[in-house]
């Protein structure tokens, strides 16, 4: 009698737990949970189905951060890279979450409008952070000082400092003031769009784009699908290289990217490497900036030897093209 209960319990438990991962996992999960969102008048927390279908690391295709909309004509510094994705976040929040910048911005004598200006935002971003750089030592912490404010930021310093613990963006937020918890969203984002402009190029300069990032005709399935990364022409073989120092999140193969790489760079930044012949690195290996990781290829969805190389900015992929002006001379000294 006791085995028979606890064989009937157990599978009690087996049938609960297939049910939660359906739910929360498929696209008839997504399609139960957008209903039920819409019903009741909530916003749904499901991805989008094609995510399902034709994603890399299984990302939202919703709309992208902001991206530069001037070209940008060398590759720039920390403190400029830094100033251009404060200056992008800024450009893309509402005016109630602006208002903390904006009132630093006028303490410290930097124009607010200017902030917001496509030609003048990075340089009066750049005053902004350099202004609160004596207070907040590291970028992090400027950052929660810029979104939050001087107050709740020297506040959250003060508790994370208090523990003897290193004041990252992360702890910040868990210390800021009830109320302030969505500054450390615009942080967050300014951080990993400076490191996007910090990134290098997977493959030589002179690769031809054969297919650019967004909508398009796919070319094995003939309907119109959202292309979440660039497609590089270069012959099978071709070395493929980290454009910045990471750690392998992924190195598998499946049938729509074939042999693919998944780079974690931290601060919300990754970047996918898709179609390769071979891999070079495995999971969870540490792969420094301009290190060979693959060899290009033409494996799985592909209609042709190519690099498919995805860039993706807290979960949101991006075009890596946006940023690719300030990465031209990466790999100049790699190149025989």
């Amino acid at each position: 009698m006791f085995p028979s209960r606890a064989k009937g319990f157990l599978d009690f438990c087996m049938a609960a737990l297939c049910l939660w991962a359906a739910y929360h996992h498929t696209p008839a999960g997504a399609l139960v949970r957008r209903a039920a969102a819409w019903a009741t008048g909530r916003q749904s927390t499901a991805r989008p189905l094609l995510a399902y279908y034709d994603g890399v690391s299984g990302t939202s295709l919703s709309e992208p951060l902001v991206a530069p909309e001037v070209a940008l004509a060398r590759p720039l510094t920390d403190a400029e890279a830094l100033a251009w994705g404060t200056h992008l976040v800024l450009k893309g929040l509402d005016a109630r979450a602006r208002q903390p910048a904006l009132a630093l911005a006028t303490e410290v004598g930097v124009s607010s409008t200017s902030l917001l200006d496509a030609t003048e935002g990075p340089t009066a971003a750049r005053k902004l952070l350099a202004a609160l750089e004596a207070d907040f030592p590291g970028d992090e912490a400027r950052l929660t000082a810029l979104f939050a404010g001087r107050v709740p930021a020297r506040y959250a310093l003060a508790r994370v400092s208090a523990e003897g613990r290193t004041p990252t963006l992360e702890r910040l937020a868990s210390q800021l003031p009830p109320g302030f918890e969505g500054a450390s969203v615009g942080a967050a984002q300014a951080l990993a769009l400076a490191t996007a402009f910090g990134l290098a190029w997977p493959v030589h300069e002179g690769a031809p784009v054969s297919s650019p990032f967004g909508e398009r005709l796919h070319p094995v399935l003939g309907t119109r699908k959202m292309h979440t990364g660039v497609d590089l022409s270069v012959p099978t073989g071709t070395e493929v290289r980290a454009v910045s120092g990471g750690v392998v999140r992924r190195a598998s193969e499946d049938s729509v990217n074939g042999r693919v790489l998944v780079l974690d760079h931290g601060r919300g930044v990754t970047t996918a490497y898709c179609h390769n012949s071979e891999l070079l690195v495995t999971v969870g290996q540490r792969v420094e900036r301009g290190q060979v990781i693959a060899h290009s290829g033409n494996t799985g969805r592909s209609t042709g030897p190519h690099l498919h190389y995805q860039l993706e900015l807290a979960a949101r992929p991006m075009d890596p093209l946006k940023f690719r002006t300030a990465l031209r001379t990466a790999f100049k000294d790699l190149e025989p």
